[in-house]
C-alpha cells in the first residue's frame, strides 16, 4: 500500500496511545478517552493515519464534544 498523499512506499505502522480531550471550557472536568490504535506513518512525506476501534470510537460519540 502506498501513501495516499505522496505515494511512497516508505511507510511504517507503529503501536500508539492517543488520548482525546473534549474542548471547550465545559468539558474540562470530562474524563479524557483512551485509544491504542496502530498508526501508519509515512516516513516520507509524515502524512499519518489510523482507525479507532468501534469502543473508543463509540466513547468519543457519547461524550457530548460538540463545541
Amino acid at each position: 500500500m502506498s501513501c495516499a498523499l505522496c505515494t511512497s512506499a516508505n511507510q511504517v505502522d507503529f503501536p500508539t496511545e492517543i488520548a482525546f480531550h473534549f474542548p471547550g471550557y465545559k468539558n474540562l472536568d470530562k474524563p479524557h478517552v483512551l485509544a491504542f490504535p496502530r498508526v501508519l506513518v509515512c516516513l516520507d512525506c509524515g502524512f499519518s493515519q489510523f482507525t479507532l476501534p468501534e469502543t473508543e470510537l463509540q466513547d468519543l460519540r457519547d461524550g457530548d464534544h460538540v463545541i
